[in-house]
């Protein structure tokens, strides 16, 4: 659906760039729910439950009640423009996390008042620790039964440090909570109404009185540190001021020292508007964060670009989407410039010219059209042929590379045929559409088979893919049974020699390669390095002799790929007038084949890291399972009540099933998430009969 429309310049420092990211089920598509209501954006309150929430829009996504692609809505609160990215909570789809992370300016992180820091959260929590984001927590749910406010400060300082900071205390708990207290202005509120839509101001409460002063007072303490001039005005006992107060945690914030911490229940429809003023009142706007750099591809010179309309064009696309109506949407930030409709730009990872066809704002599955997008802003893009998740765009003379995305690995895979002939060619062109779509998402034939093989992040992410394919793409397909996507490691270093010579007609075929082979530590990849001299073979040689060697990794022996190794060229022979690029390399292929069976690999499957939530009286029982799926206890926490959180690392061989197991054993009470932790070698006697099996 798509409506004409221009909207009204914004001024850089008035646009806030933000995403939602937590655990399954802590609340976040509710949360931007209540905010597209308050602000305007829709006059009737979506609920996950119902299957009528603007960001869940996908069928599977109100069928199951979760988020699985993060959609973006835009809405204006005080002044400010508010980009918003509703990320998933499951880790089937983390890819969906990381790519949004990539471009936020500041995040809100939403913890449940009841589970805490749950794995989830904690994981998002480290990726945007990886990306420097500044963000503010909200412990959402504070009407539920076990809600405990203090607690989840506690294992959040427990977890991520003394810079966790709360800015609200709430009034009342579980069934009685209605309001907050504000400590930047030691004043109370009091929700009235069923829609969270008068808010009335009363006294603390005697009980929360002391409790709110101490707490100011720490945060006045944090705050100031750091900050000449109010920590003159702090030592001396003079009044900071509550907007003075703003401004220095909005620095402080900025600059990832301290994370506000905020309390509501966004069903309920309480907290949510302290919410938007905290994301307008201390997340950056992008002239705030740090200027980005990227490469200079010419001379690999690092160049620093400022977040400026007038500037060189800079964008980044960090995602791809098939539309039914406009055959497949770009979204993009502009970091620099201006984009306009119908203007030729630069894809510099392809290296090839593209062309700007419509240029849309997007409000989840509605977009409003426009005619430019300017720096700091989000937008979706339709024209781009050839870009995919990752790729910088820029002026076609203005060359530059800004860092791509990390796309984690993928652990299971099924095989998918099509049932009939006439299908063959729909599967092809839909698992190329997804592929494009869901970098986290692979697609490959088995040479000895003939079997189209699918990977992915989890059971419920493939399940999610075949559902598209049979519902959306109209794909009849047999689906096999979910398969782990073992891998090999080599643990010798070893040098092979791989020879390539062939007669063709009247005209010679000759390539000879030696490798060195080495083991990388784990999570290193391939890497390829040449150490010959110049005048060995001419330098035109090299990148066949580097595609050789990565096209026999990928392939692997026994089936699998090969991980974590370094290829080094030390040797090669040249023969004038036979020496081509098919000859070496076909002898770089030689060369690995030979060279992988001799190095002692090993077989690596992937361990995920396994947390169980369950009553103290079953947990010897969950112990004890694990023990027999080869699982390694890794601690016990003491949740509220009587529950406890076990976490363990598991073989995801031994996970298959596992959700029936659990519900046997806890009487349907336990709950776990899994998520990939690293890969380990598999145990021999397993591992003889996985080889024996095949891929």
């Amino acid at each position: 659906m798509s409506k004409k429309g221009k909207r009204a310049e914004i001024a850089l420092e008035q646009i806030r760039n933000i995403g939602f990211a937590a655990h399954i089920d802590a609340g976040k598509t509710t949360t931007t729910e209540r905010i597209l209501f308050y602000t305007g954006k829709v006059h009737r309150i979506g609920e996950v439950d119902d299957g009528t929430t603007t960001t869940d829009y996908l069928p599977q996504e109100r069928e199951r009640g979760i988020t699985i692609n993060s959609a973006v809505v835009s809405c204006e609160w005080k002044d400010c423009m508010i980009n918003i990215i509703d990320t998933p909570g499951h880790v089937d789809f983390t890819v969906e996390v990381e790519r949004s992370l990539r471009i936020l300016d500041g995040l809100i992180v939403i913890f449940c008042a009841v589970g805490g820091v749950q794995p989830q959260s904690e994981t998002v929590w480290r990726q945007a620790d990886r990306y420097n984001i500044p963000r503010i927590a909200y412990i959402n749910k504070m009407d539920r039964t076990g809600a405990d406010f203090y607690s989840v400060i506690e294992k959040m300082r427990r977890r991520f440090g003394n810079k966790v900071m709360p800015l609200q205390v709430p009034v009342g708990y579980e069934n009685t909570f209605e309001g907050i207290v504000d400590l930047i202005s030691l004043k109370a509120y009091k929700y009235i109404d069923e829609i969270g839509s008068e808010i009335q101001e009363i006294p603390i409460p005697s009980d929360l009185e002391l409790k709110a002063r101490a707490m100011r007072e720490e945060l006045l303490e944090t705050t100031v540190e750091g900050q000449d001039e109010l920590l003159a005005k702090y030592l001396n006992e003079e009044e900071i001021t509550p907007e003075e107060l703003i401004g220095a945690i909005r620095r402080s914030t900025i600059k990832n020292n301290i994370i506000p911490v905020f309390c509501g229940s966004s069903l309920k429809n309480k907290g949510v508007q302290f919410l938007m003023d905290a994301i307008v009142s201390y997340l950056p706007s992008p002239l705030d964060i740090p200027d980005i750099s990227g490469i200079n591809p010419k001379n690999g010179v690092l160049q620093t670009i400022k977040p400026l309309p007038e500037g060189s064009l800079v964008a980044l696309a960090y995602k791809i989407v098939a539309d039914s109506f406009v055959d497949k949407l770009t979204f993009i930030r502009v970091y620099s410039g201006i984009l306009e409709t119908g203007k030729s730009l630069l894809n510099i990872n392809k290296d090839c010219k593209e062309r700007v066809n419509r240029i849309f704002r997007l409000q989840a599955d509605n977009r409003q059209e426009m005619q430019s997008v300017t720096a700091g802003d989000l937008a979706a893009v339709v024209g781009l042929r050839n870009t995919t998740t990752g790729d910088t765009l820029c002026d076609i003379n203005h060359r530059i590379i800004l860092n791509s995305i990390q796309v984690p690995e993928a652990v299971i895979y099924v095989a998918i045929e099509p049932k009939t002939v006439q299908d063959e060619e729909k599967l092809s062109l839909s698992l190329k559409k997804i592929s494009e779509e869901d970098p986290s998402f692979k697609v490959k034939i088995d040479e000895e088979t003939g079997q189209t093989i699918i990977s992915g992040m989890g059971e419920l992410h493939l399940e999610i893919i075949v559902d598209r394919l049979l519902r959306d793409f109209k794909v009849e397909a047999n689906v096999g049974k979910p398969q782990v996507s073992y891998k090999v490691a080599i643990t010798e270093v070893v040098e092979c020699a791989g020879q390539y010579a062939q007669q063709v007609g009247g005209k010679g075929q000759y390539g000879r390669v030696v490798i060195r082979f080495s083991p990388l530590n784990r999570g290193k990849g391939f890497e390829f390095e040449n150490l010959l001299s110049p005048e060995v073979i001419p330098k035109q040689f090299i990148p066949y002799i580097k595609k050789g060697l990565h096209l026999s990794i990928e392939a692997g022996i026994w089936g699998f790929p090969v991980i974590d190794i370094k290829c080094s060229l030390i040797d090669a022979e040249y023969s004038v007038g036979d020496s081509t690029e098919i000859a070496y390399q076909a002898a770089a292929s030689i060369a690995t084949q030979d060279g992988l069976l001799k190095a002692s690999p090993i077989l690596m499957e992937p361990i995920m890291k396994v947390e169980v939530l369950a009553g103290e009286e079953n947990i010897g029982d969950i112990i004890g399972d694990f023990g027999s799926r080869r699982g390694k206890i890794e601690g016990i926490e003491q949740l509220s009540g009587d529950a406890k959180a076990v976490k363990s690392m598991v073989p995801l061989s031994e996970m298959f099933g596992y959700s029936t197991a659990l519900r046997s054993k806890t009487q349907g009470r336990g709950t776990y998430t899994m998520e990939f932790h690293h890969y380990d070698e598999v145990p021999s006697d397993i591992s003889n009969k996985i080889i024996s099996r095949g891929y």
